[in-house]
């Protein structure tokens, strides 16, 4: 019998082999992507479920950043049960991203088979798995099985779907020199996953902690997103996560000594995400920073910083962890979950 969280720590540690991949595989069909510009479409709209519903966040936020098309995100449930507030009028075509670790979880297979039935537009699907039904509903595909797991929690699957669609965000921006800059992220991660690996277990071990709070903004409210629901699923552990100056308008009145506030720090908004923090830590929270510099933990990476957000996830997803370890739980086997999420209701 497998030791408890080998898997887990296995597919964390090995994750950077498949973001150097998912660049690969977005560069093999770059010319298939340009042919479906978002621009060229009413609207892109990012879908998936759980993990990858937060992974669309951020990859919507970044995808109209760079392209300045309207982007946005729903879980794929929301497509079938309310499709009129998903879709613009008929005739309007959208441009779906369909994302899926399996490519078998059944609110993203219906909602796709429902959007090709009504014609409303292209799709494209990324996803780990390359015999899954969905991976046929596409008319680009982008396969990524250096990200498969046997854990039931996405780490590895997730950061190498998020690099794929930060990739094609890249690709549909025209965005000079992206796909090198993403090729130089591996070492990054290899080195920051040896170098704060020890920070994770210290920060996972605190058993003073009671409440976890990750704040991101921008395309990091999707990873932030992510991590808390990392350290809620491996560890069940209290966790929210909220835009930074969202933070003060109500939820900060959570804040103790037994809390931890993780903030994941933006060039672009540093100085007012910084204030949040110290008004944090004066207020009696702990905290712990990501960023590329002056943080706890510092990318240092010379990756411009719309390329760079997959660097966020191995400490925070190392450091459910640990916590989890720490609380006697098998991070491979969640409380409750599978691995792949079937309804017959729908």
């Amino acid at each position: 019998m497998a030791t408890p969280g080998s898997h887990t720590y296995a597919e964390i540690t090995s994750q950077p082999v498949a973001w150097a991949e998912a660049v690969h595989q977005v560069r093999a069909q770059s010319s298939r992507l340009a042919a479906l510009a978002p621009s060229s479409y009413a609207q892109t709209l990012f879908t998936g479920c759980g993990s990858t519903y937060y992974l669309s966040l951020a990859a919507a936020a970044l995808t109209q950043a760079l392209t300045g098309a309207v982007c946005r995100a729903l879980p794929a449930s929301e497509l079938l049960l309310y499709p009129d507030s998903a879709y613009p009028a008929r005739g309007a075509r959208t441009l779906l991203i369909a994302v899926s670790r399996s490519g078998s979880t059944t609110e993203t297979l219906r909602a796709v088979e429902r959007f090709r039935q009504e014609g409303r537009g292209d799709v494209v699907v990324v996803c780990n798995y390359p015999d899954a039904a969905l991976v046929a509903m596409g008319d680009v595909t982008i396969l990524l099985p250096a990200g498969r797991e046997e854990s039931v929690a996405q780490t590895r699957s997730f950061a190498s779907m998020y690099v794929a669609c930060v990739a094609m965000a890249a690709v549909w921006g025209n965005v000079p020199g992206a796909l090198d800059s993403l090729e130089r992220l591996p070492p990054v991660g290899e080195r920051l996953l040896g170098q704060y690996e020890a920070l994770a277990r210290q920060w996972g071990e605190n058993t003073t902690l009671n409440q976890i709070f990750f704040l991101g903004s921008g395309p990091r409210y999707g990873l932030a997103c992510e991590a808390a629901l990392k350290m809620k699923e491996m560890s069940l552990t209290v966790v929210e996560p909220f835009h930074f100056l969202e933070f003060r308008h109500g939820p900060m009145s959570m804040v103790t000594p037994q809390t931890l506030v993780v903030g994941l720090l933006s060039d672009t908004a540093r100085a007012q995400e910084e204030a949040v923090m110290q008004q944090m830590a004066h207020l009696g929270a702990q905290t712990l920073t990501l960023g590329e510099n002056r943080t706890d933990v510092a990318f240092d990476s010379g990756v411009p910083e719309q390329m760079r957000g997959v660097l966020y996830l191995p400490i925070l997803q190392l450091m459910a962890y640990y916590r989890a370890l720490s609380k006697g739980l098998d991070p491979d086997r969640p409380h409750n979950l599978s691995k792949v999420i079937e309804l017959d209701v729908l």
